[in-house]
């Protein structure tokens, strides 16, 4: 049995393969990609320097890496994923999306792989896994907390053989990507059911009539390409067969989304977190302040050991994360899984901060991925649910291990 410790062969070879695609393609298409995005004076346009490193990628056999379906990927346990996920999070803003591994459109392949109907799979999940197109999960609301999804107000009506949709979302990531066609969308179906039985998830194409996408939402300022989506849905009809799984299976659904998208986000925090450490040693080595390179100063060389310390920290929770989830289930893995949704991102916050400050200030420009890198990892800490979130789950389940009613000691 492959440890937690040691790459099964297969993700050794792909690893290798990924470095080299990073070194020799990705990183120098990082000045490629800004001055185009530049010159579109479109935040969110889809510049050609990334369609072809999605071909070159194709052509590695770097491709769906993510997806557990042999049928559509390469067939990844999470654990032989997450180091994959690592290195394409160096790149963040375009090797995930050059191998077809970018959130939010890997969540919503599984799930139309899982729960999608043939129609679905034809129409949305084909090109997606082809990458000629892209999609949105719309299901945080501006006018309730969103954290906690029983709050969610869209209205879902049934109406004949289908249903009218009523309300409001936002950040809809990729809903502003350039190849964006589709959504899926959770509401409510059913006030008066059992709480976690009143959601649904239902397929809902970008273009569909009553559907406005009113504008995107900045993140520290900064507009990503993909977009945070704030959407206005008006009447908009939805027939019976675009219900993904069936009526009230919405948190069922999302459970199943959620587990190995964090593996994913953890894994390409960490990834970030050490580009953002190699950063910070190549330039306190470079530069000179009062006489010696800035390396010399014992705070740095504090900063530069804690940063290696909380990486490898964050790394081993993670994978053993990634571990439980392929041997005991997702449901097993819970409390290790909201662990790490807290722990990456913070840990990366705090290697940013330390490469920004060392960086002096550079670091704050956009001449460096540093300060786009932390909005992006500030952000996380509130996506896919805030940490105050995942640290009360954890608590809980914690408190239960010292229920009143066990003996002291058992």
């Amino acid at each position: 049995m492959t440890s937690i410790f040691e790459m099964s062969e297969r993700t050794q070879k792909l690893s290798e393969e990924l470095l080299s695609f990073m070194d020799s393609h990705v990183y120098p298409a990082e000045a490629v990609y800004a001055q185009q995005m530049a010159e579109s004076g479109n935040p969110h346009h889809q510049p050609q320097i990334l369609e072809d490193l999605k071909a070159e990628a194709r052509r590695r056999g770097l491709w769906n890496l993510f997806h557990p379906h042999p049928s559509s990927g390469v067939g990844l346990t999470n654990l032989e994923y997450a180091p994959l996920a690592e290195i394409m999070g160096r790149s963040v803003h375009i090797a995930p999306e050059a191998c077809n591994c970018n959130a939010p459109d890997t969540g919503n392949m599984e799930v139309l792989e899982l729960f999608g109907t043939e129609e679905h799979k034809e129409k949305y999940l084909a090109p997606m896994l082809a990458g000629e197109m892209a999609s949105a999960f719309a299901m945080t609301e501006p006018a309730v907390a969103s954290s906690d999804a029983t709050n969610v107000e869209l209205a879902m009506v049934r109406d004949g053989d289908g249903y009218v949709l009523n309300g409001r979302k936002w950040f809809a990531s990729n809903a502003l990507h350039a190849n964006c066609k589709v959504m899926i969308v959770m509401g409510k179906t059913d006030p008066t059911a059992p709480v976690h039985r009143q959601q649904s998830m239902m397929v809902v194409p970008i273009d569909a009539p009553g559907v406005t996408v009113l504008r995107g939402l900045p993140v520290f300022g900064y507009q990503d390409r993909e977009g945070h989506a704030e959407i206005d849905f008006k009447d908009v009809w939805v027939p019976a067969k675009d219900v993904l799984k069936g009526e009230g299976e919405g948190f069922a659904i999302s459970q199943a989304r959620l587990g190995p998208g964090r593996i994913h986000h953890a894994m390409r925090a960490i990834g970030m977190a050490e580009r953002a450490l190699e950063m910070m040693c190549r330039r306190a080595q470079s530069r000179v302040t009062f006489g010696k390179p800035v390396a010399d100063n014992a705070n740095i060389q504090d900063w530069i050991a804690e940063s290696r310390i909380e990486i490898e920290m964050a790394r081993l929770l993670t994978l053993k994360a990634a571990h439980m989830m392929d041997t005991v289930g997702n449901k097993e893995a819970k409390m290790e899984i909201a662990a790490i949704k807290i722990a990456a991102p913070e840990m990366a916050l705090k290697v940013l901060d330390r490469a920004i400050q060392v960086h002096g200030a550079g670091g704050v420009t956009d001449d460096f991925p540093l300060a786009m890198s932390w909005a992006g990892m500030r952000t996380l800490r509130i996506a896919d649910g805030p940490d105050e979130v995942h640290k009360r789950a954890i608590a809980r389940q914690e408190l239960g291990r010292y229920r009143a009613d066990r003996p002291e000691g058992m």
